[in-house]
């Protein structure tokens, strides 16, 4: 059986209309805004030390609900690319991500995957037919500066380990984002199918190091059970399943801005069930991440057609 990979991701065409790109934006949106909960639920429902079992089962029971319901495996090189960015854009990253919500306060994580997009910036220039686009570029050095002006203060804890665990998550789903731009999707395989390989694949990535390093945690109450129900089931399964949908037909670098939603959502959450305050400065810096996500979903120079639609 033949494998179609990257024809099969086409932009969308320039004569969609702005609402339907509008659309598909917010709902490839949805991804990270849901990401940006995982700190809270991590420290306020999760067990603590623990953050490779928490990884495996935001993966695979996931991952597995996907498989069930779209009812295709991969097929060819599809079993190795599949295994590929299961590993970069779930296995990996979730350990990581993880392992830096524990070590770290919530918004310093966030900032240090702030940068993802400087580096899908760099990264679609190298191994896509996409130019580097300087305006998206500086949108996402303008992104990180606000976004670390929103989380980091004088307190912030810079713990060695968290901090490379939040920049070593950023490069591996950084690249995972590109090189699942550059293969596309084959034909015949719905987005939840899709999702659900990588979840699969990442969450076998995660289960002997999880069970041998960590074990089962005790203290799994309800209230880890709904933390657990919730990355796994909608910040797994549905918001893979928006990402990839949305990942297919827009351009790499403006998706990968919407990543700043993490970080915001995580920074709005502590000020409305942690209690905190957000000063000027961090307001400012809240403001210029908005901004700089908004800027990034536009493409400098482009004109809307002429005449009807089609």
């Amino acid at each position: 059986m033949t494998t179609t990979t990257s024809p099969q991701a086409p932009s969308l065409p320039a004569h969609t209309p702005a609402a339907g790109r509008a659309g598909l934006t917010l709902a490839t949106a949805f991804a990270p805004a849901v990401w940006g909960t995982t700190y809270i639920v991590t420290t306020e429902l999760l067990p603590p030390d623990a953050p490779l079992f928490a990884a495996l089962l935001r993966a695979l029971p996931a991952g597995l609900l996907g498989l069930l319901l779209a009812r295709t495996l991969p097929h060819g090189s599809w079993w190795w690319k599949a295994a590929v960015l299961g590993t970069l854009n779930v296995g990996a990253f979730f350990a990581l991500l993880f392992i830096a919500a524990e070590r770290l306060p919530g918004g310093v994580a966030a900032t240090l995957g702030a940068s993802q997009p400087i580096l899908v910036a760099l990264l679609a220039a190298l191994l896509l037919p996409e130019r580097l686009s300087p305006w998206r570029l500086v949108w996402g050095i303008v992104g990180v500066v606000g976004v670390g002006l929103v989380v980091l203060g004088p307190d912030a804890a810079f713990d060695p380990l968290g901090i490379l665990a939040g920049l070593a998550g950023a490069a591996t789903m950084g690249t995972g984002v590109v090189l699942t731009k550059r293969w596309g999707r084959p034909e015949g395989v719905s987005a939840v199918g899709f999702a659900g390989w990588q979840l699969t694949t990442g969450g076998l990535v995660l289960l002997a190091p999880a069970l041998l390093i960590e074990g089962i945690p005790g203290g799994i109450g309800v209230r880890a059970v709904a933390g657990y129900l919730w990355l796994g089931g909608v910040g797994g399964l549905l918001a893979y399943t928006l990402w990839f949908r949305g990942l297919r037909s827009l351009p790499v670098t403006a998706t990968a801005l919407l990543g700043l939603l993490s970080p915001l959502v995580a920074t709005a959450l502590g000020v409305l069930v942690a209690g905190e305050s957000l000063e000027p400065l961090q307001l400012l810096g809240f403001a210029l991440a908005l901004v700089a996500l908004a800027a990034g979903q536009i493409t400098p120079g482009s004109r809307a057609p002429k005449g009807p639609l089609a």
